[in-house]
């Protein structure tokens, strides 16, 4: 029998919890809140009129996530946790340092690969693993889940707002400051780790594992739909004739209905051992909105102000949903001995797709067209779907009554 302590996360847990969740989601943010309104910003910089060069601005800083995303977290392994994570939240101060004194968008790009370089993902998840039991590691791992698709929403609706108020070298110094923030939160609020073993997971584990691979094809394909899409989605509403400092006027309803869907659907999921029916349902959504973003003309040119705020409404709630409920996933179903170079390779290839994002949807705009952003969407949504099918359902959790 399981006493009720053993039910319920200790004060200890749920502080580890939301206070990593809260590192996330700032150095998310920082991240995110250029997306709605670079590409616009840009046409007034030298080089904007480049949108292959505006794509690599907006994804750059995946690409050095992708080469230090496992890095970090076997440096992590070494030195410890929380000396590793405040090293790479210095390098994002600093990113966004370059990026807010930047006067062309080549200077963006260079700072954006510093943020990136604090590449901290694979050592805070890796942190939460340490500080919580088994039996509500998944409830950590869905609070830092959740947080990334919560900052994504909430940067859609303040970016704009905040853009007409500070500008562009604004929200950069704003990002740093949000950082500092974390730095602070890792120092003096995180619970102190405890002392972490060598790491003894082998990558053969993690990449001959067919159900975690399926799982990082998707994260990848999330994140490069994600970044791609937002190369065209404020100039699609600006073309529509909403000016970007009201796009808050179509992300606000759009985040909010998508948080009133997403909340039971992840509770379902979780509760009712639905995860493998929401997951697939999911994507399902994700490929129905490409589709419908192809249909409407493409996101640059005709598509209508009603088509693309409901559009963006089912792909909030596709995005939050999977947000909330891949990570949950792999700790369920990574070898309890490889866990950190599960989640090493999971955020590298979540990283991979930030920046294949920006930079492809960038180029495609530039060289294909517009249309062919969402024909790329529509192929990995489609792709994951035929993948996502044929996994086995995570394993769920019984826990027995006192």
């Amino acid at each position: 029998m399981a006493s009720s302590n053993d039910d319920k996360m200790s004060p200890a847990e749920r502080r580890a919890g939301l206070s990593l969740a809260a590192i996330f989601a700032l150095r998310m943010l920082g991240l995110f809140l250029i997306l709605p309104v670079f590409a616009v910003h840009a046409h007034g910089m030298p080089g904007g009129d480049n949108v292959a060069l505006v794509g690599m601005a907006i994804g750059a800083y995946g690409l050095t996530q992708a080469f230090l995303q496992i890095p970090f977290g076997a440096a992590s392994d070494r030195f410890g946790r929380k000396p590793v994570i405040v090293v790479g939240l210095i390098l994002f101060v600093i990113g966004s340092a370059v990026a807010a004194l930047a006067t062309d968008v080549q200077t963006v790009v260079v700072g954006r690969v510093l943020q990136g370089a604090g590449a901290i993902s694979a050592a805070v998840t890796a942190l939460a693993a340490d500080l919580t039991r088994d039996q509500h590691r998944t409830k950590v791992m869905a609070m830092i889940g959740s947080s990334i698709g919560l900052v994504f929403a909430l940067s859609m609706v303040a970016a704009p707002l905040l853009y007409a108020v500070i500008g562009m070298s604004g929200l950069f110094w704003l990002t740093a400051a949000l950082a500092v923030a974390a730095i602070f939160t890792i120092l003096f609020v995180v619970p102190a780790a405890p002392p972490v073993p060598r790491a003894i997971g082998r990558f053969s584990e993690v990449l001959g594992n067919g159900q975690l691979m399926r799982l990082n094809f998707g994260v990848f394909s999330l994140h490069l739909m994600q970044t791609a899409m937002w190369v065209l989605v404020p100039a699609g509403l600006v073309h529509a004739g909403l000016p970007i400092a009201e796009h808050w006027k179509v992300y606000l309803p759009a985040v909010l209905l998508s948080f009133v869907v997403m909340v039971p659907a992840v509770i379902v999921a979780e509760k009712k051992g639905a995860m493998k029916q929401v997951f697939n349902s999911a994507i399902v959504l994700l490929l129905l909105v490409q589709a419908g973003l192809y249909l409407a003309g493409n996101v640059a040119g005709g598509a209508g102000l009603w088509p693309l705020a409901i559009l963006l409404t089912l792909f909030f709630v596709a995005f939050n949903v999977l947000e909330a409920t891949q990570p949950s996933w792999i700790s369920k179903i990574a070898p309890a001995h490889a866990k950190g170079t599960a989640l090493g390779v999971y955020n590298t290839l979540q990283s991979i797709g930030l920046f294949l994002g920006g930079a492809l949807g960038g180029w495609l705009a530039q060289h294909v067209g517009p249309g062919s952003v969402s024909l790329l969407g529509g192929a990995l949504a489609l792709l994951w779907l035929i993948l996502a099918t044929g996994m086995a359902a995570p394993p769920t959790r019984r826990v027995a009554a006192a």
